[in-house]
């Protein structure tokens, strides 16, 4: 296991050293143009192969109900503990701050479940446990983050957009490859050899390019100590309370034992990378957003291997 997360923060390194050495607007305009190709090809050609594949069964339910109480529950825990603006006040001063409260829920409850969750099952697990990562997200995390997330983003930002917030879920290619999987998987449609072997290079392009758009995303700002204890919360939700209740719902639903250490490694994952996009069309703080991923992100290379232990 140390050898694979060994592996896998090297690309994530290389990502973030190549920031540096182009410079932030260069960096920041190349991972835009790799993130948009995982997002509208890779991923969707990833998605479709997978679930094609893999039965529709009560599985198909329960993993994203996992994926639904561990982010509604966390973000709860983040509500109680930042509504009222003591913390972010007391450390960030300020008047007004729900910029950075909004920014601090978005962190605290949607995790990077598939930019990272996806090539960390698979590197752990096998490839047998990507149905795990594309559940939980595309079937529950990734309606809720455009359906709630956005509606909290709208709340506690200044910006606007006149797009409603079902209308941008239905423009995620993903979810329209994870539909077509599930129905031709119920259907009991074959794969024709061709669209086998085209899906399966598309989707090979997916992990390594993930975690380096991962590395280019992470950054620091001037001053980002004295930010920390604003940042604690979330990095205790993010990497200790949300695997927690991922775990506690997978019993609670019946998951089947070997499907709950990929699950609840999926509730471990760090703070979403695409929050950022959030807080920047909705100005939220975006640079407190940006330090919790990068801390959160370092910090899990820490804390997964800690949670696999638990279930060696």
């Amino acid at each position: 296991m140390f050898t694979v997360l060994l592996g896998m923060a090297v690309i994530i390194l290389i990502g973030l050293l190549w920031r540096v050495v182009l410079g932030g607007k260069t960096a920041e305009a190349i991972r835009s143009h790799l993130a948009l190709a995982v997002y509208h090809i890779f991923l969707p050609a990833l998605v479709l192969h997978v679930l094609w594949q893999v039965p529709v069964d009560m599985n198909t339910v329960r993993i994203p109900v996992v994926s639904a109480l561990s982010v509604l529950l966390s973000l709860l825990v983040a509500f109680l503990i930042y509504s009222n603006g003591r913390i972010v006040r007391g450390f960030l001063g300020g008047a007004n701050p729900n910029r950075a409260i909004g920014a601090l829920l978005l962190a605290s409850a949607f995790g990077n479940f598939t930019y990272l969750g996806l090539p960390v099952l698979t590197q752990t697990f096998g490839q047998w446990s990507q149905f795990v990562a594309i559940h939980f997200d595309l079937l529950a995390s990734t309606p809720l983050l455009f359906t709630v997330g956005i509606m909290l983003a709208r709340h506690y930002g200044s910006g606007s957009s006149s797009m409603h917030p079902f209308i941008a879920l239905l423009q995620v290619p993903a979810l329209w490859a994870a539909l077509a999987g599930l129905l031709f998987s119920a259907g009991g449609v074959a794969i024709p050899a061709w669209v086998d072997a085209s899906l399966d290079t598309l989707g090979a392009a997916v992990v390594p390019l993930m975690l380096l758009s991962i590395g280019m995303a992470l950054r620091w700002q001037a001053g980002w100590a004295a930010r920390i204890p604003v940042l604690f919360p979330v990095l205790i939700i993010q990497l200790l309370v949300m695997p927690l209740i991922a775990w506690t719902a997978a019993i609670g639903v019946g998951m089947p034992e070997r499907l709950i250490a990929p699950t609840v490694i999926e509730g471990a994952m760090p703070s979403m990378v695409l929050g950022l996009v959030i807080c920047d069309r909705f100005k939220l703080d975006a640079t407190l957003y940006a330090e919790a991923v990068t801390l959160s992100t370092a910090l899990s290379l820490l804390s997964l291997p800690l949670w696999l232990q638990v279930f060696a």
